[in-house]
């Protein structure tokens, strides 16, 4: 007897920013951490003519991109950091079913 979640498919995870240098990235982790906020990490390879060795997305689930929005542009508004806001459906679960 197959149930009904069986064929159910969940991806509620969004593309919140892409980072460059490891300080950015610790800093936000540190601050999504502190206010119980669940992310992930995708890496992503730079390319051969990259001059940032370090390049990552960071994604939430859905119900707290606003949330973790407004924290991360608080943290890079006062540290000064560069970070490259997406706010996307992440398709990172896409290729396991």
């Amino acid at each position: 007897m197959q149930t009904l979640y069986t064929q159910l498919k969940v991806n509620n995870e969004y593309e919140i920013c892409e980072v460059h240098d490891e300080e950015t990235k610790a800093a936000i982790e540190k601050a999504l951490l502190n206010h119980r906020i669940s992310y992930f990490i995708k890496w992503q390879k730079p390319s051969i003519f990259s001059r940032n060795k370090t390049m990552c997305t960071i994604c939430v689930n859905e119900s707290v991109i606003e949330e973790a929005e407004s924290i991360i542009t608080a943290l890079s508004e006062e540290m000064g950091f560069q970070v490259k806001f997406l706010i996307k459906h992440s398709s990172a679960g896409d290729d396991l079913f």
